[in-house]
């Protein structure tokens, strides 16, 4: 019988006894979940490792190999348990397949667990540290991608709930002022009946667009013609009654404008933008990143508690509707180099630059 892996965090005989017994049968379930370092070599292995395996009085268990390494262990050549991350990457990924795949009849935890060779605990706990949600959350958000596709391509709301897996349509209508900005029928109309008023404005980095609903402020875009902001703004609702007028938005305009020349480099405007959880956390990290400042992706997970995550965070910037409010350009990779961003990587150059030389 295979053993049950628990969490190696743990320190209590039991558990560690378990683990034990996954070193002792080379148990490849259990690879990715935790290391064992031996102290008479100072060598921290994966628990599938060929090599001999050592005295149980020599055993020590770790939850990562960086726990291990900073232990004083180093990582075996053979089974290069260092790498183990790259493990809980794949199975992750091959989670997000198989969830996508059956989003009609959905896997419950423990088949996904099977599936992807890992104990459900275990899934359920690297899942979320790689993407920032769990599966059952990663699955909602799935299905209610697949549901405005569905209803954006002029889908009935009926067919379109079914296909993309979801239960009752009371449940629908509950979930869609939080996860659509508005119900499903308005959605699928292109926004019909939504209010936005925007106001464009030249700036030093060509054009900036700022949009607003009753609630708040819901787009802030830099671009190189009106025309085009214009246009992306109308693209997601067609059918939103949309007006531009400078003079309604004369203030949030102002403030960015001032913003981009350092004159306030703290924005707290009121936003109205819809967001999972896990970026709605990001955003407000990323507002908390001093002006003048950088944090790598890295970083802002490690800040969120959830150091794995790293991809989750990426995509959460990638995905900020609001440029400037949320200071998405103030991350980098390691090393300072500059990533993608979402109005262009000169952008990001020239205002992390600015606000560099207004530091000076």
């Amino acid at each position: 019988m295979q053993p049950q892996i628990l969490d190696p965090t743990v320190k209590n005989e039991s558990a560690e006894s378990i683990l034990w017994q996954a070193v002792l049968i080379r148990d490849e379930r259990a690879d990715g979940t935790f290391v064992y370092g031996v102290t008479s070599t100072r060598i921290f292995c994966r628990p599938s490792c060929p090599s001999r395996r050592p005295q149980r009085a020599n055993a020590r268990f770790f939850d990562s190999p960086e726990v291990a390494a900073r232990a004083g262990f180093r990582p075996c050549k053979r089974c290069r348990p260092d790498q183990f991350q790259t493990l809980q990457v794949e199975r992750a990924e091959r989670a997000c397949r198989l969830i996508e795949e059956n989003i009609e009849e959905p896997l419950s935890l423990s088949e996904l667990a099977e599936k992807t060779g890992a104990s459900a605990f275990h899934l359920q706990r690297t899942f979320k540290q790689i993407t920032g949600v769990t599966p059952r959350e990663y699955a909602e958000a799935f299905r209610l991608k697949h549901l405005k596709t569905s209803l954006q391509s002029g889908d009935s709301i009926l067919g379109a709930q079914y296909d993309a897996g979801l239960g009752s349509s009371r449940g629908l209508y509950e979930r869609a002022p939080s996860q659509l900005g508005m119900t499903p029928a308005t959605y699928r109309r292109g926004g019909a009946g939504a209010y936005i008023t925007y106001g464009i404005a030249p700036c030093a980095l060509g054009f900036l667009l700022v949009a607003a609903t009753p609630k708040g402020v819901c787009s802030v875009a830099l671009g190189d013609a009106p025309e085009s902001l214009e246009a992306a703004l109308r693209a997601e609702f067609p059918g939103a009654e949309i007006h531009r007028d400078e003079a309604e938005l004369e203030e949030h305009l102002q403030t960015l404008l001032r913003s981009l020349e350092g004159h306030t480099p703290h924005l707290d405007l009121p936003l109205d933008v819809q967001a999972t959880a896990f970026q709605r956390r990001v955003w407000q990290e990323l507002r908390a990143i001093g002006y003048g400042q950088t944090r790598t992706y890295s970083q802002v997970a490690h800040s969120l508690g959830q150091p794995t995550a790293v991809r989750a965070v990426a995509r959460a910037c990638a995905t900020n509707p609001v440029a400037l409010v949320v200071p998405c350009h103030r991350v980098v990779r390691e090393g300072g180099a500059l990533a993608g961003y979402r109005w262009g990587l000169e952008r990001k150059k020239a205002l992390l630059k600015r606000e560099r030389d207004g530091l000076t």
